[in-house]
């Protein structure tokens, strides 16, 4: 009985693979010091593919089937000279499975924004993510470049390279796509195909097939978004910087007013609301005559109308001071610096802005 034991423990007749759905993509068959029996059978389910690996090197590839492991029936693919001849007797050698099924919903990210050239804004920092699929193209490759000798290979070791490969190849993708930023958002079909065009060959290298990629979310970071949100903003309004004045006005005078009450911020002490209202007054009038004089009388008289309703609310006499001009021109400063007005602009109304400190 002993002996009978012995026997069955050093050859094996059946070999398989029933995959547990954890994520496996590679799996040894546990041989110890055991052998396989002559005329034992080689069971690969659907989506699986089974390797057979002798004296370190890949000697067979099998796919979905059963097989009998006879010298009349194999190899099927032959790798190596004289693999047959090992079927002559009871042989040893390593059975690597491998699942060959889509692994589904891998998620991957810009965990920082990446800087990607734009031709509408240059240099443009963004942050993307989305979801891709794979699975197991070509098992031989990924036996020796991947896999390897490990008894179990998963899609969680294999979560970190891809993911790299995606980061890597974002910039491409985004450049021959040729999509500006402004419509990535409503072309992320057109982003996610050129983003697989890179990444297919890569992929390919280690045994690898990308099934599919989408691109869910295309965005700014903070800082970049306001900038694009005034950016849009200016071209609600077109070149009309009479209109933009006036709604620049506006959106300063709750500013002022609250500074003013809080005895500080934007205002400060001593210029408080009538001199804050003054000073949106100049700014409109200033760039108005200066960038669109067709424009200038409805941004006076928007400017005005602000200033007569804040003066009702509180009568202050309206000054203008040395400071008002100064914060004028800071502020043409980052009109200038944000692209809204261009050199030639600015220098204008900088000379203009001080003459009155004269």
């Amino acid at each position: 009985m002993a002996l009978m034991d012995f026997i069955k423990k050093q050859f094996i007749d059946i070999i398989q693979w029933t995959e547990t759905g954890d994520g496996t993509l590679a799996w040894r068959f546990p041989m110890a010091d055991m052998e396989i029996q002559n005329g034992g059978s080689l069971t690969v389910r659907e989506s699986q593919v089974a390797v057979f690996v002798n004296e370190g090197k890949v000697a067979d590839v099998f796919g979905p089937g059963l097989y009998k492991l006879t010298t009349q029936t194999l190899p099927v693919l032959t790798y190596l000279k004289n693999w047959d001849k090992l079927f002559e007797s009871p042989f040893k050698s390593d059975v690597y499975f491998f699942s060959t099924r889509q692994q589904v919903d891998q998620k991957w990210g810009t965990p920082q924004p990446i800087t990607i050239r734009d031709k509408d804004f240059g240099a443009v920092r963004l942050r993307a993510f989305g979801n891709y699929s794979f699975r197991i193209g070509d098992a031989k490759l990924f036996h020796t470049e991947i896999s390897g000798t490990r008894d179990i290979y998963s899609v969680a070791d294999l979560d970190g390279q891809l993911r790299g490969l995606v980061l890597q190849n974002i910039s491409n993708a985004i450049a021959s796509s040729g999509v500006p930023f402004l419509d990535l958002a409503a072309n992320q079909i057109q982003f996610a195909q050129a983003l697989a065009a890179q990444l297919v060959p890569e992929f390919e290298k280690i045994g690898i097939k990308l099934e599919n990629i989408t691109v869910q979310n295309v965005s700014l970071p903070e800082e970049l978004q306001k900038i694009l949100d005034q950016k849009i903003g200016m071209g609600m309004v077109g070149n009309d910087m009479g209109k933009f004045m006036q709604y620049q006005t506006a959106q300063a005078i709750p500013k002022f007013a609250e500074g003013a009450a809080s005895g500080g911020g934007i205002a400060g002490d001593a210029m408080g609301l009538g001199a804050g209202v003054a000073l949106g007054q100049v700014m409109a009038q200033n760039l108005a005559q200066g960038l669109n004089p067709n424009n200038a009388n409805a941004a006076a008289a928007a400017a005005a109308a602000a200033a007569g309703a804040a003066a009702n609310a509180q009568p202050t006499v309206a000054v203008v001071s040395a400071a008002d001009v100064m914060t004028t021109l800071e502020k043409l400063g980052e009109l200038k610096t944000k692209g809204i007005l261009t050199q030639e602009e600015f220098d204008a109304k900088k000379a203009d802005l001080l003459k009155k400190l004269v």
